[in-house]
């Protein structure tokens, strides 16, 4: 699977512009603030109908215009799939697939899949548990159709249920029947959404710790651990043992909302003891791990977009990667540099053929 084509319209600082792509090595060079990230971000549109960067659709529109548009032409398995997104400002979003209208937007997601690396990823070891749970949902989402459905349900029971914990204080009028149907919809939701997340991590740990010892020459011992509540006991058990704290705190204090992601290197927490060097190999390493997990599933690699990554890494990790892409364990790709005379060294040196766009203002020169 690859994109050919890309045609953007008032889209952050474009007010218009159509690329063609190799199906190969693609990079967008030219300084910062230049919009090349912004053609990154319009490709993770066309893949998961939304943005990298900010989950509000009307902050994408270009500045004194009322909408946006994004279009791509995909090859997949030899066949033309159009892809379309537009957003008009105060209006919904868009979506369509070959001309026809996406009743649900979750039914594209996991079609087009794609892996982001960039810079923002560090959130996923210095942020809270809500950025480790995205990531999980983001990988699961492109391989399972369902599950984003079940993700979307809980999370609305759980809203309901805190509203009815919240209305149990104010009042003081307690209904344990109405909590009771509450619990059992949380449960019957989230423990389908704990098997699936225990079933994932059993395959893409082993996967992450082949890529993490293969950028770091098996120099460090690191684990990556799924911690969930519900590991340790029944979720409707839980529920009910916890049911006068949550009835105090005024929220449901137990489920798979907790759950999280443990990040250790030698033991310790990466978050306080890895080095800025060994945290960016731990990014990379989940990001790869990602990209293989979806390559396995779906049978077919996914789009890749490394954004501004050579001047985050070292010369090492970046010889690794650039290792990998001259094998082949990659399909299509795209990258974003200000260095155009970097780009071209690194590529030349590995034998792999690239196309340049160079960025300058929202105008790009192929």
């Amino acid at each position: 699977m690859y994109l050919q084509q890309l045609s953007i319209i008032n889209f952050k600082n474009y007010a218009e512009a159509e690329l063609t792509f190799s199906d190969g090595v693609n990079v967008f060079t030219g300084n910062n603030g230049a919009g090349k990230t912004n053609l990154l971000d319009a490709i993770h549109y066309l893949s998961l109908c939304k943005s990298y960067f900010n989950p509000i659709d009307s902050q994408q529109i270009k500045q004194g215009t009322d909408f946006f548009i994004i279009t791509g032409s995909f090859n997949k398995n030899e066949k033309h799939e159009a892809v379309a997104c537009s957003v008009k400002r105060n209006q919904k979003k868009q979506f369509k697939r070959n001309k026809k209208d996406y009743q649900r937007l979750a039914d594209h997601i996991g079609l087009f899949p794609l892996v982001m690396v960039s810079p923002y990823d560090i959130s996923i070891i210095i942020e809270g548990s809500e950025e480790r749970r995205k990531f999980i949902d983001n990988v699961i989402s492109q391989t399972d159709n369902s599950y984003l459905d079940e993700v979307i349900i809980y999370n609305k029971v759980l809203s309901n249920r805190n509203a009815l914990l919240k209305l149990i204080a104010d009042t003081g009028r307690y209904d344990p029947n109405l909590l009771e149907v509450l619990d059992e919809q949380l449960t019957g939701s989230g423990n389908r959404i704990f098997e699936k997340r225990k079933a994932f991590m059993e395959k893409f740990t082993d996967i992450f710790n082949k890529h993490y010892q293969f950028l770091s020459d098996n120099a460090e011992q690191v684990e990556l651990i799924y911690e969930s509540q519900l590991l340790q006991d029944n979720f409707a058990a839980l529920l009910k043992k916890n049911i006068e704290k949550d009835r105090a705190l005024e929220r449901t204090t137990m489920g798979i909302h907790k759950d999280d992601l443990l990040f250790a290197i030698h033991g310790m927490p990466m978050k306080k003891f890895g080095s800025q060097g060994q945290q960016k190999s731990f990014l990379i390493a989940l990001k790869l791990a990602q990209y293989s997990f979806l390559n396995l599933q779906k049978g077919f690699k996914p789009l890749l977009l490394l954004d501004d990554i050579f001047d985050k890494l070292d010369d090492q990790r970046v010889t690794k990667l650039m290792q990998m892409i001259s094998n082949h364990d990659f399909g299509q790709v795209f990258i974003t540099d200000t260095n155009v005379n970097r780009v071209k060294n690194i590529f030349n040196e590995i034998g792999v053929d690239i196309k340049l766009f160079k960025v300058k203002g929202g105008e790009i020169d192929a």
